[in-house]
């Protein structure tokens, strides 16, 4: 077993805008602690996290990466995320693993998209939250008006938990010190609103504060502060300068002191069963109950086999553990287990409640498995997360013939890695199309390939994902008949379509009334609908938010068959949406853009002529403004080297996907005169 028990492990993912500091930051952490002797440098490639070739070049996390190590008595997990725009899937896939989410935060820049999403997502999963504001002793700071924007922005529960001094080349702590120097505000006023924040939440302690006013113990404030960080009544906000170390062994300690460990954090939230009969599953961090685990990072290494990186939620993982991969019905052993160093895998003999460990070579693993060693956790999953849909696309093609099979195991081994990469083969155009959150996401993906698979590709625009849609209800008929010496074929279906809400999908109703059409063909029929829907009506791109109501029908005791009613509901649905009036659907992506005000009219205006709208500007710090614009997909994909060019390198904007909504009449009948649609036979 490890020498330390479940109480003494600490969870805690960095997150934040790209250049706020999270990999130095774990430098100094490592140093401090007595792992490194020196801290790395990621302008020279020696830090732990960033250790592939491809970070080292871009100066930039690009994947996350674990380190854990042992302080007096904590034993830390602590994960590095990257946080450029387009790897935002890698960290919100460190979600499920840690109970406490670190916020880093520029103190120069201040506020940045990336920080104000990843505090929404840690809040809605339930996570406890933290801010860490970084380059304190950075020229240009301007500390409390930062903390006075935190606070406008995210809540009045955003409150230090230290302050600097000493021009910054300390911190002082205001929780357990209720007196001190600090470079602004005061130490007593930021410890008097830390306990009247904490007490809130505890009615007993509410009481015996305003008797006994600030002269409570700590030990008295453990539970309910802990109880304020599961309840997001609190924020914590903590002062550090990774560079000088200004702070750092301040952080250790609240990380030791005031952050919940497994047995003190909200629970994860995992589901149980399928369907309808889906329950909450709550997983206990008690070390002698059935393993519960959550795979939330796999890396495909050429050289090392396919590395599975997992968070054990409840029981213990041994080298001897035989688990199940989800819904598998064979175990594998697990052989080997290790503890993460970057990329040094270090073998350990177990893995107790609450910790994070990695086993390699093991094929059946994937990214969202829950690993267990009972059947009695069968159908077990974690909640979905809250992904960014990819809608940035590259066509592919082998860069040598007789490579294909090659590029696509090499795509689908990336694809495995990263949530946010999706690969699609597009049938009617003959396209293996590689979607991502933006054009760097591709790029580097495929210089990934490269590098780890030596596999080169050619690539090209692929078609911008249009979808169709129907604006009027309508009906459709199809008598299939087939003879053709002996059994025949036949099938007769009548069906009515009506438009959804859009972003509803599709619905399918069987209102089939005397078994006109018997009970087993009706899946037939359906199954005949949803071929129809991916082949459209308007420009060959699949429909969406229709419902489609089967009423009526016939069939031959004889000659009707699965295939004839597969065939006859295709055609009736096609009839239908002809005549339903039917659109093409552009998507619509959601741009958050930081940009200085002096450059704000002539980015405004390069939107408009993309045929974007501003939706909202919000005044930041530091003479910089926030844009929030929707964007037509089809008119963005040059942006990234325009945009650096408007700004001269000095913004920054993230973006996912918002919604599909209707493409201008002219944008629709030019792809309606390209698109020639394949004869279908009967």
């Amino acid at each position: 077993m490890p020498n330390y028990s479940v109480d003494a492990i600490r969870n805690i993912a960095l997150v934040g805008q790209s250049g706020s500091g999270k990999t130095t930051l774990i430098e100094a952490l490592l140093h401090r602690a007595g792992v490194v002797g020196m801290p790395g440098d990621v302008v020279k490639g020696t830090t732990v996290c960033d250790y592939s070739p491809l970070e080292k070049t871009y100066g930039h996390s690009l994947s996350s990466s674990v380190v854990s190590f042992d302080h007096e008595r904590l034993h830390l997990n602590l994960i590095d995320t990257p946080g450029m725009p387009d790897f935002i899937g890698q960290s919100i896939a460190a979600l499920p693993a840690v109970e406490t989410v670190a916020v880093v935060i520029d103190a120069v820049a201040g506020v940045e998209p990336v920080t104000r999403r990843m505090l929404e997502w840690a809040a809605a999963r339930k996570l406890c939250r933290m801010i860490i504001i970084n380059r304190i002793d950075a020229p240009g700071t301007h500390l409390e008006a930062l903390v006075a924007a935190l606070r406008d922005e995210f809540g009045a529960e955003c409150l230090p938990l230290n302050l600097p001094a000493a021009g910054a080349s300390k911190v002082v702590d205001c929780f357990f010190n209720p007196d001190g120097a600090a470079d602004f505000s005061s130490v007593s006023e930021a410890h008097g609103r830390i306990l009247d924040q904490v007490v809130e939440v505890d009615a007993a302690l509410m009481e015996l504060y305003l008797e006994q006013g600030q002269t409570l113990k700590p030990e008295q404030l453990h539970a309910p502060f802990e109880q304020a960080l599961r309840e997001g009544h609190l924020v914590p906000i903590c002062f550090v300068s990774a560079r000088s170390g200004a702070g750092v062994a301040e952080l250790l300690d609240v990380f030791e002191h005031l952050m919940p460990n497994p047995l003190e954090g909200n629970p994860r939230p995992f589901l149980k069963g399928e369907g309808t009969a889906v329950q909450p599953f709550m997983a206990v961090p008690d070390a002698d109950k059935h393993v519960v685990a959550h795979v939330f990072k796999v890396l495909a290494d050429p050289f090392v086999g396919k590395l599975g990186v997992f968070r054990i939620h409840q029981g213990t993982v041994t080298k001897n553990s035989q688990l199940f991969v989800g819904d598998g019905r064979k175990p594998f052993k697990v052989g080997h287990l290790f503890k993460l160093q970057g990329n040094k895998q270090i073998e350990v003999d177990s893995g107790i409640p609450g910790d994070i460990c990695a086993i390699a070579k093991i094929e059946e693993l994937h990214f969202d498995a829950v690993l267990h060693d009972s059947h009695e956790e069968d159908y077990l999953h974690m909640t979905p997360l809250p992904f960014p849909v990819p809608v940035f696309g590259l066509a592919i093609d082998a860069g040598s013939r007789g490579d294909e099979q090659r590029l696509s195991g090499a795509l689908h081994r990336l694809v495995e890695e990263d949530p946010c990469l999706h690969l699609e083969q597009d049938v009617e155009q003959n396209e293996l199309v590689l979607r991502g959150l933006g054009e760097l996401h591709l790029r580097v993906a495929l210089e990934q390939m490269k590098e780890r698979f030596k596999i080169d590709a050619q690539t090209r625009p692929p078609r911008v994902p249009y979808r169709e849609t129907i604006t009027q209800p309508a009906e459709g008929h199809y008598r299939h008949k087939k003879q053709s010496g002996g059994a025949g074929q036949f099938g007769e279906v009548y069906l009515r379509i009506a438009p959804l809400a859009r972003g509803a999908g599709f619905r399918f109703v069987d209102a089939v009334k005397g078994a006109t059409i018997p009970g087993q063909f009706i899946p037939a029929v359906e199954k005949g609908v949803r071929q129809a829907l991916q082949m459209g009506v308007v420009a060959g791109n699949p429909l969406q938010d229709i419902e489609v109501t089967v009423y009526d029908g016939k069939y031959h005791t004889v000659d009707s068959k699965e295939v004839a009613f597969v065939t006859a509901g295709k055609k009736a649905f096609i009839e239908a949406a002809r005549a339903a009036n039917p659109v093409l659907l552009e998507p619509i992506i959601k741009l958050v853009l930081t940009v200085p005000n002096d450059d704000v009219g002539s980015i405004t205006g390069d939107l408009t002529g993309r045929r974007g709208q501003v939706l909202g500007t919000r005044a930041l710090s530091n003479g910089r403004l926030a844009i929030d614009a929707a964007v037509p997909l089809a008119e963005i994909n040059d942006y990234a080297g325009k945009f650096k060019s408007m700004t001269a390198g000095r913004g920054a904007y993230t973006l996912e996907f918002s919604h599909y909504e209707t493409a201008p009449a002219k944008r629709q009948s030019e792809l309606a005169a390209q698109w020639k649609p394949k004869a279908e036979e009967d």
